[in-house]
């Protein structure tokens, strides 16, 4: 989780990711945040993160996107 608070944090070091629970919804992150956090978590976790997983629910906190990170880990 700490590496995943780092790629957020280089995005938007102002937020408080550990806390936000609506990312997305309250427009703290863009579509262009998100294709750059795809893009880092598969530098640095080595899982793909597919189209059908691209959804506001996976993007709205650090932590369902931390569950979204863990999930593709353990399918590898």
């Amino acid at each position: 989780m700490e590496e995943l608070l780092e790629i957020l944090s280089e995005l938007h070091e102002d937020v408080d990711f550990m806390n936000c629970e609506k990312l997305f919804d309250d427009k703290i992150i863009d579509s262009f945040d998100i294709v750059a956090i795809i893009a880092e978590i598969y530098d640095r976790f080595d899982v793909t993160i597919s189209a059908g997983d691209i959804i506001p629910q996976n993007f709205n906190s650090a932590k369902s996107l931390w569950i979204l990170v863990e999930k593709l880990m353990d399918e590898n």
